[in-house]
């Protein structure tokens, strides 16, 4: 991707960190997904209050991608405040439909620090089910 397009995923995973719903946590995390239609789609944390209920905004985003029937995922962009990359569940969610996706992680709090990565090299050895 080049700057532009990086540019333009970060500042979708900025808007969409504004929606977050973390009431427990208070730690807002947005998310913009990319897909070889060029389409973004958006998530944010959905937190609850049995926290095993929660759901991460990588996997809000897929889930929108993936109900409007586009699933082949190029990049995704995940802002925090602190830049965290995606946990282990979201890496093995995304890995079903791109192993070697490309990630952006930005912490919202300094913007111009944007740290890139593969969705291989975080999550080596993945599940891939039965052979």
């Amino acid at each position: 991707m080049d700057k532009p397009q990086i540019d333009e995923l970060v500042q979708s995973a900025l808007d969409a960190q504004k929606r977050a719903y973390c009431p427990f946590s208070n730690f807002p995390v947005g998310a913009a997904l990319k897909t070889a239609s060029g389409r973004i789609y958006q998530g944010v944390n959905v937190e609850n209050a049995s926290f095993g209920l929660t759901i991460c905004a990588e996997r809000v985003a897929a889930g929108a991608a993936i109900a409007a029937g586009d699933r082949d995922f190029t990049a995704i962009a995940v802002v925090s405040r602190t830049g965290v990359s995606p946990c282990g569940a979201c890496r093995q969610f995304l890995a079903e439909f791109n192993p070697n996706l490309p990630i952006v992680m930005i912490d919202s709090l300094n913007p111009s620090q944007i740290h890139h990565d593969t969705l291989d090299r975080l999550l080596p050895g993945r599940f891939e089910g039965p052979v």
